[in-house]
């Protein structure tokens, strides 16, 4: 998906429809700015609109995430294409927060012996704050896959 193609096919559909960005904007509920954002390729529609931004400007969902007018005959190929693409994007979401949990949790086993030989070697010093720093770490590494991975299920 290419952000910059989908602003201009926008665009070119706002226009198509007599629409202005402040009118679409209004239709959707938004500001005008997320629009213009839109329309340079600056982000794109969150994916809770996009059905009503599609139903407005008269195209698919398929067609705006292709950024182009889409043949009956290139649509299966492109719906595809679109779909494995957000699975990519999905993919390497996940990834990029897995990378980061493994670098708080590295910090967090750093930081541990750290702060034992602080203790060991200057008992009377309690006013580093490692201490502090390391249980304010696992709490929000626990809290993080808490809320992740434990599901409650209601009967």
């Amino acid at each position: 998906m290419n952000q910059e193609a989908i602003g201009k096919f926008i665009a070119t559909c706002r226009k198509e429809k007599k629409l202005t960005q402040m009118q679409l904007a209004e239709k959707l509920n938004i500001t005008n700015r997320a629009v213009s954002k839109w329309e340079t390729g600056k982000s794109c529609p969150d994916a809770s609109i996009m059905l009503e931004l599609c139903d407005i400007l008269g195209i698919t969902v398929n067609e705006l995430l292709s950024g182009e007018r889409i043949t009956m005959e290139n649509y299966q190929k492109k719906a595809e294409e679109n779909l494995i693409e957000l699975q990519c994007k999905k993919d390497k979401a996940q990834k990029s927060l897995l990378r980061m949990e493994l670098i708080w949790l590295a910090i967090a086993l750093l930081l541990t012996p750290i702060h034992f030989a602080i203790n060991y070697y200057y008992p009377e010093n309690n006013g580093t704050g490692i201490g502090l720093l390391i249980a304010l770490i696992g709490l929000i590494m626990f809290i993080v896959y808490f809320i992740r991975y434990y599901e409650i299920k209601l009967k």
